[in-house]
C-alpha cells in the first residue's frame, strides 16, 4: 500500500484506475478499505472510468497514529488531503467524504476551492453546522477497558466498530476530541461548487440534509431510504445517486 509524507507525517492511500480523479475521505473510526473498498465503491468508480484515490486519515488505518488531540482536527486532515493531491500531481478532483470525511471535505472545499471540482457530503447534514453531539461519551467508550463497561448507546456502537476494524482506540479517542469543528452557516454559503448531500432517512447523527443543502447555491439532497448512519455508506440508492451526480456534466 503506497504511503507519502505529509508535513512529516506518514499517510497511507490507494490509487486505482484511470480517468477523472475522485478523492474519497472516510469517516471516523473507519479506513479506506472499510469505508470504500469493502462496500464496493472503489470497484464501482473504477468501472465508471474514474481514477480513485482514497486516503487513510491520520490516526486511522495504515496511517501514522497520535494520542494527542492537538495532532488532529478536520482542518488539519483537510490539509493532509490537499497534500495527497499535491503528491499525486492532481490539480483538481471530485471529492467525496463520509461523516467526519464530509466535514474534512467541506474544509478542503472552503480553504482550497480550486482543488475541489464537485463535493459529496455523505452521512452528514446540518450537523456540520450544529455539531453532532458531545464527543466525550464516544472518546470515553473508546478508552474503556472493556466493551461491556460502556453504557452510552452511541459510544458503544463506535467502540464495537473500532474493535471490528482493529483500530488504535486511543488514537481514535484523541481524534474524537478534536475533529468535530463546526462550520458556520456563513462559511457553508461560501461553498460554491456543486454539492450532493446524501444522508440515510434513519440517520439520527447527521442532522437534516435539506437544511444544510439550502445554505449552498448549488446543492442537491439524496435521501437514502431506511438506512441509518452505520449502514448507509454501501447502500445501492446511495451509489446510484452519487454516480448520477458525478455524471451530470452540467453540475
Amino acid at each position: 500500500m503506497p504511503r507519502f509524507e505529509a508535513d512529516e507525517i506518514a499517510l497511507a492511500y490507494l490509487d486505482e484506475g484511470e480517468g477523472e480523479p475522485i478523492l474519497l475521505i472516510h469517516g471516523f473510526a473507519s479506513n479506506k478499505e472499510v469505508n470504500w473498498q469493502y462496500p464496493g465503491w472503489v470497484d464501482l468508480l473504477v468501472k465508471e472510468g474514474r481514477r480513485v484515490i482514497a486516503i487513510d486519515n491520520r490516526g486511522h488505518g495504515q496511517s501514522q497514529k497520535f494520542h494527542d488531540p492537538a495532532a488532529y482536527g478536520a482542518p488539519v486532515m483537510a490539509e493532509d488531503a490537499r497534500r495527497l493531491l499535491d503528491h499525486l500531481g492532481i490539480e483538481s478532483a471530485d471529492v467525496m467524504g463520509y461523516s467526519m470525511g464530509a466535514r474534512i471535505t467541506a474544509f478542503l472545499a472552503l480553504n482550497h476551492p480550486d482543488r475541489v471540482r464537485r463535493a459529496v457530503f455523505s452521512g452528514l447534514g446540518y450537523g456540520m453546522v450544529t455539531g453532532v453531539g458531545d464527543p466525550e461519551p464516544i472518546a470515553a467508550a473508546l478508552e474503556a477497558e472493556r466493551l461491556q463497561d460502556v453504557s452510552d448507546r452511541t459510544g458503544r456502537a463506535f467502540r464495537a466498530f473500532a474493535e471490528q476494524t482493529g483500530s488504535d482506540r486511543l488514537a481514535l479517542a484523541a481524534c474524537m476530541r478534536s475533529s468535530r469543528q463546526k462550520i458556520t452557516e456563513a462559511d457553508v454559503t461560501r461553498i460554491s461548487q456543486p454539492v450532493l448531500v446524501a444522508v440515510g432517512t434513519k440517520d439520527d447523527i447527521a442532522g437534516s440534509p435539506q437544511k444544510l443543502a439550502a445554505l449552498m447555491p448549488h446543492a442537491d439532497v439524496l435521501e437514502i431510504p431506511g438506512r441509518d448512519h452505520m449502514v448507509a455508506v454501501g447502500d445501492k440508492v446511495h451509489k446510484q445517486g452519487v454516480l448520477a451526480f458525478l455524471n451530470n456534466v452540467d453540475a
